[in-house]
């Protein structure tokens, strides 16, 4: 089976884009062009690669398994070339970065220093929610994933880097600051608002709320740290949230932070990728960076 780099650099794109003059532009050539060098892929590989329905490109499951195989070769030879680049006394290449999007509060912080001192290195950053960073750790389209709740589905290389405090917060016009500690049932009439199913701080909270048998009488879920922070500074109840999406700044959120027993949460900053996966030399530089610097968050 002969296929060329270019032809898989397109098949990549195309499972990217879902469409073929999209990836035609990503990877610089005209949408003629591309048509063709699929079209020979194909061939290469004795089945079609892709098919149309409506507007939209869908890869059959041949070109998904042409895909991730395309991925997985192209990553192994970045990692080459940036061994090379070592080997020459030059740190340069690209990172590839999924986090949650809690996540976001930190990790940007810790790049800078990062970024100084290796100013040739093109970072992306993908913030998703934790079910959509499963999703591409599932299809390994990055190097490193960061999530507070790994899955379990999969045999990861795991490394805990930093604590992440799960905190009880409601509106600073309603809630006064607590010194002494109050039971959790005391909060049963009060409206909980919380993240979305599957997400890591609603894993976490769910599993707490079980061990003590509560169940809050009213519920609003929403899916993002800075609604749950306005919907709390409203007064529509009071929330369990990441200490990280406060940054440090409770009263100007409008919101304090509750004294509850059982509170914060003990949870953790995870840094994984599939066990067995070769991690490019920037990688395992950033990765060693960001074991290092969580020691200042802590």
């Amino acid at each position: 089976m002969n296929m060329t780099f270019r032809q898989l650099r397109l098949v990549v794109a195309l499972a990217d884009t879902g469409s073929i003059s999209a990836a035609a532009r990503a990877t610089h050539v005209t949408q003629p062009t591309a048509s063709m060098q699929l079209r020979e892929a194909a061939n290469a590989v004795g089945m079609p690669l892709y098919e149309v329905i409506g507007k939209r490109v869908h890869l059959t499951e041949a070109g998904k398994e042409l895909a991730r195989t395309a991925r997985a070769m192209s990553a192994e030879w970045e990692a080459f070339e940036q061994k090379i680049d070592g080997l020459k006394g030059l740190t340069r290449g690209r990172l590839k970065v999924a986090l949650v999007s809690t996540a976001k509060y930190f990790v940007p912080r810790m790049l800078g220093s990062f970024c100084e001192k290796y100013p040739a290195i093109d970072i992306s950053l993908e913030v998703l929610n934790r079910d959509g960073v499963v999703s591409r750790l599932a299809d390994n389209l990055d190097d490193l994933y960061i999530m507070s709740m790994p899955p379990t589905t999969f045999d990861l290389e795991d490394q805990v880097f930093m604590p992440n405090p799960l905190i009880v917060i409601g509106p600073r016009k309603k809630h006064r600051v607590n010194r002494d500690p109050i039971d959790l049932r005391e909060l049963a009439t009060s409206r909980f608002i919380l993240r979305e199913p599957g997400s890591g701080t609603r894993m976490a909270t769910d599993a707490h709320f079980r061990s003590l048998r509560f169940n809050p009488e009213m519920k609003l879920e929403l899916g993002s740290n800075e609604a749950i922070r306005e919907a709390v500074a409203g007064g529509l109840g009071v929330a369990v949230i990441s200490q990280h999406a406060l940054q440090g700044q409770a009263s100007g959120h409008g919101v304090v932070v509750l004294n509850i027993r059982g509170f914060p949460l003990q949870s953790q900053w995870h840094v994984v990728h599939h066990k067995g996966k070769q991690l490019s030399p920037i990688a395992t530089i950033f990765r060693d960076h960001l074991l290092k610097s969580s020691k200042l968050w802590r």
